[in-house]
C-alpha cells in the first residue's frame, strides 16, 4: 500500500513530474508560464505534449480531452484516443503540440445565452498551462478554456483567469507606489470548503425528487431532527469514515489538498476543507471534488447530494469561499502582523475589500444567485441575502481611532486563562468568528459564505477579483498624484478614512441571524435581493457592463448573455421541480392517500355493520381529513399545472423569473405544506417513498 506522500499526485501531470520529464529549458519556460502568464511558444508545447502523452499512457490512460467549464455549473468533456493509423494497417500512439493547445468542441448545444445559434456549431478550446493535467478513468485531461467561433467566453475559466490578471496589475500598481520593487505577480488563493449530504442510495432511488431535483419537494419534519446539535463535530459513522477515507485517496492521486473532514450540523451533513490554492487551480479542483464526491458514495452504497436545501427544516450546505491575496514572494496581503494599527499596507487593502463589496452589493449577491441557494439564504443557516461585512473589534477599534486621528489601544487580554493547571493558557487570535455573517475576515482571509454548495466558485470570484480590482486601481490614481513616500504615507491614511465614511456602513459585527439587523440594514441603505428573481437582472445594469468592461473580464455581449442564462436557468430549474411535483402527486402521493381513506372507511363500515352503539366517530373524523386533504392536494395541483402552461407568455428572462417566483413556487409550496400533512397520517406501509427520518438517519 503506498503512502500519502507517494499517493499524492500519482495521477497529475504536476511540478514534479514535469521537473523529472522535461528538459530543464522546457520545464523552465512552463514554470515561467505558470509564475507570470507568459504564453508557450508551439515548440515548447510539442515537447509537452509528447512528455505528457508518455506519463498517461505509462499511467494506463488510452485517451485524452479538453476538460472545460461550459457554463452549466459542471464540466464537459469530449475523448480522443491517442492511436494514429501506420501504413502496414496498425496504430501508433500520437500526441502532438497542435492537440494539446486546441481543440474543437461543438459550441451549439451549451448555454449561451444567444451568442451562438443552434446552427452555429463550432468552439475552441485552449489549453490552460498554469493548471495542471491529470488522469481520471483511463483519460487525460487537459484543463481549456471554451470559446465560441466568434471569440466570446463561453466557460467559466476564461472569465476567472482575466480577472486574476486585472487584480494581479492592480494590486501590483499599489505595491510599487508602497515601495515594494520585488515582486512580480500577485493571486488570489482560495480554500473552498464543500458541505453535503450522504444518503442511502436504496433509498434515494426511491424518491422521484431526489433523482430529478437533487431535493426533497415533499416531506414531513421527522421526531428528530438537529435540535440536540449532536451531530455536528460528532463522531463519524463508520460506514462514513470509509467514504471519507477512500474520497480522500482519490482527490490525492489527483493532487487536491484535501485537508479536513467533519460531521456538519444536520444530520448525515458533512464537510470536506482542502488546503488554500492559486483560485484558477481552485476552482478546477472544486468541480472535481464535487465529481468525485458522487462517484465514491456510489461505490459506498451512498448517495451524495449537493443540493443547496435537501431537506426542509434542517440545515442546508453551503461553500465558505476562503479568498486571500498573496505576492509571489510568498506574502499575504491581508495579514495584519503583530501591530495592524502600524500596518499601513495591510489596512490600505483592507480599505479596498470594503469599499469594493460596499460599492457593489449587488454583484456580490448576484454572484452566488441560484434557485437552489435561495432557500438557504437568510433561514438562520446560512447567512443572509443581505451583504454585509465582519472585520471583528479590534480591527473596527483601529479603524475608528484612524477616522477620529485618536489614539489605538489595543485590548489587553491577550490570553485566554484556563484556570486549569495542567493546561496551557491560549493565546487569542486578533479577532474572533462570525458565523452568521455573508463576508468576514478571519485572520489573514475573507471567507464569503453566501455561496451554495452545488454552484462553480468561478463566478463568486470573477467577481471578489473584479470589484477589488476597481478599489485598488482607484486607490493607486491617487497614490501616484503623491511626489515622495510621506506624502504617500499621508494619502494612505485620508483614502483609509475617505473609505469608513464612505463605506463604512457595510460593516456589521454583530447577530445577522436577528430581525433587529434587517431593519438596520434597511436604515444603511444596504440591498436586500431576497431572491435570484430580484437579483440576476441587475447582472447586466449598466454600471456592471462598464465595470467588466474596463477590466476586460467580460465584453458588453458576455456579461447580457450570462444574466440571460442565470435567469433561463432559475426558470428551468423551477419547472423542473414543478413538473416532478405534479408527477408524484398523481402518480403516487394521491393513489397512497386514497388507498389509505379506502382502508379507514372501510373500518367505519365494518363497525357500523356490527352495532350501531360501536363508536367509529374517530374513523369518520379522520376520513374527512385525508378526504380533505386530498381535495387540496389535486386542486393544488392542477393549479401548478396550468401555471406551467401560463409561463410561455413571459418571453423576457427577467420577467418569466419573477413570474416562476410569485405564482409557480408560491403554489409548489402550497401543494408541499397539504402533502407533508397527509403524510403524516397515511399509514407506513401505504406511504409510497422513504420518509426524512429514513433518509436522514439511514447511514
Amino acid at each position: 500500500m503506498k503512502s500519502v506522500p507517494e499517493l499524492f499526485g500519482s495521477l497529475a501531470f504536476n511540478e514534479a513530474t514535469m521537473r523529472e520529464r522535461l528538459p530543464k529549458n522546457i520545464y523552465n519556460a512552463v514554470k515561467r508560464t505558470m509564475a507570470t502568464g507568459e504564453s508557450l511558444s508551439s515548440d515548447v508545447a510539442n515537447v509537452v505534449a509528447n512528455a505528457m502523452k508518455d506519463w498517461a499512457l505509462e499511467k494506463g490512460a488510452t485517451h485524452y480531452t479538453h476538460w472545460f467549464h461550459p457554463m452549466t455549473g459542471i464540466t464537459a468533456e469530449k475523448h480522443d484516443s491517442f492511436i494514429s493509423p501506420t501504413e502496414n494497417g496498425g496504430v501508433i500512439m500520437e500526441f502532438s503540440g497542435k492537440s494539446l493547445i486546441k481543440g474543437e468542441p461543438d459550441a451549439s448545444s451549451f448555454p449561451s445565452g444567444g451568442l451562438r445559434a443552434t446552427f452555429e456549431a463550432r468552439g475552441y478550446t485552449a489549453w490552460d498551462p498554469t493548471s495542471y493535467a491529470f488522469i481520471k478513468e483511463g483519460t487525460l485531461c487537459i484543463p481549456t478554456a471554451f470559446y465560441s467561433y466568434s471569440g466570446e467566453a463561453l466557460d467559466q475559466k476564461t472569465p476567472l483567469l482575466r480577472s486574476m490578471e486585472a487584480i494581479n496589475s492592480a494590486a501590483l500598481r499599489v505595491l510599487r507606489l508602497l515601495g515594494n520593487t520585488t515582486a512580480r505577480r500577485v493571486t488570489t488563493t482560495v480554500g473552498a470548503e464543500q458541505e453535503y449530504f450522504l444518503v442511502p442510495k436504496e433509498l434515494y432511488e426511491k424518491r422521484r425528487d431526489l433523482v430529478y431535483t437533487g431535493r426533497t419537494l415533499f416531506g414531513a419534519k421527522p421526531p428528530k431532527g438537529q435540535e440536540l446539535e449532536d451531530h455536528y463535530f460528532g463522531s463519524i459513522k463508520p460506514r462514513v469514515s470509509a467514504y471519507m477515507h477512500d474520497l480522500d485517496e482519490e482527490l490525492w492521486k489527483l493532487g487536491i489538498f484535501a485537508k479536513t473532514e467533519h460531521n456538519e450540523t444536520a444530520p448525515s451533513q458533512h464537510e470536506l476543507a482542502p488546503i488554500f490554492t492559486t483560485t484558477n487551480v481552485a476552482c478546477d479542483h472544486n468541480q472535481l471534488i464535487m465529481e468525485m464526491m458522487k462517484k465514491v458514495a456510489l461505490r459506498h452504497g451512498l448517495v451524495c447530494l449537493l443540493h443547496e436545501k435537501p431537506f426542509a427544516g434542517v440545515n442546508g450546505s453551503g461553500k465558505h469561499n476562503n479568498w486571500s491575496l498573496s505576492t509571489d514572494m510568498g506574502e499575504n496581503l491581508l495579514k495584519p502582523g503583530k501591530k495592524p494599527h502600524e500596518n499601513k499596507q495591510f489596512l490600505l487593502f483592507l480599505a479596498a475589500m470594503i469599499k469594493a463589496v460596499d460599492e457593489h452589493q449587488d454583484l456580490v449577491r448576484i454572484s452566488v444567485a441560484t434557485a437552489g441557494n435561495d432557500h438557504r439564504l437568510g433561514a438562520h443557516e446560512a447567512p443572509p441575502a443581505i451583504v454585509s461585512m465582519f472585520i471583528g473589534t479590534d480591527l473596527e477599534k483601529i479603524l475608528d481611532s484612524i477616522e477620529k486621528g485618536s489614539e489605538y489601544i489595543p485590548d489587553s487580554a491577550t490570553e485566554i486563562d484556563t484556570s486549569v493547571e495542567a493546561l496551557p493558557n491560549l493565546y487569542k487570535d486578533t479577532t474572533d468568528r462570525n458565523r452568521t455573517s455573508p463576508f468576514a475576515f478571519t485572520g489573514d482571509k475573507f471567507e464569503f459564505r453566501m455561496l451554495g454548495s452545488s454552484i462553480s466558485i468561478a463566478n463568486p470570484n470573477i467577481v471578489l477579483n473584479t470589484i477589488v480590482a476597481a478599489a485598488l486601481n482607484e486607490f493607486a490614481a491617487r497614490l501616484e498624484k503623491e511626489k515622495d513616500s510621506e506624502a504617500v504615507d499621508e494619502e494612505i491614511i485620508r483614502i483609509i478614512k475617505d473609505v469608513i465614511k464612505d463605506n463604512g456602513r457595510i460593516i456589521f459585527n454583530g447577530n445577522n441571524y436577528s430581525m433587529e439587523w434587517v431593519d438596520e440594514a434597511e436604515r444603511r441603505r444596504l440591498l436586500n435581493m431576497a431572491s435570484s428573481a430580484e437579483a440576476l437582472p441587475h447582472f447586466s445594469d449598466e454600471k456592471n457592463i462598464a465595470l467588466f468592461e474596463k477590466f476586460k473580464v467580460f465584453s458588453r455581449n458576455e456579461v447580457k448573455s450570462r444574466a440571460e442564462i442565470l435567469s433561463e436557468n432559475y426558470c428551468k430549474v423551477l419547472k423542473i421541480e414543478a413538473l416532478t411535483m405534479i408527477e408524484m402527486v398523481n402518480r403516487e402521493i394521491l393513489p397512497a392517500g386514497i388507498s389509505f381513506t379506502k382502508l379507514i372507511s372501510e373500518s367505519a363500515l365494518a363497525k357500523k355493520s356490527l352495532s350501531d352503539t360501536i363508536p367509529c366517530d374517530f374513523e369518520v373524523n379522520l376520513v374527512k381529513r385525508l378526504s380533505a386533504l386530498c381535495a387540496s392536494i389535486s386542486k393544488s395541483a392542477e393549479t401548478l399545472d396550468k401555471a406551467l402552461c401560463e409561463d410561455k407568455n413571459y418571453i423576457e428572462a427577467a420577467s418569466r423569473a419573477r413570474y416562476f417566483r410569485d405564482t409557480v413556487l408560491a403554489t409548489m409550496q402550497e401543494l408541499r405544506g397539504a402533502a407533508d400533512e397527509l403524510e403524516t397520517l397515511v399509514g407506513k406501509d401505504f406511504w409510497p417513498m422513504p420518509t426524512y427520518g429514513d433518509l436522514l438517519f439511514g447511514v
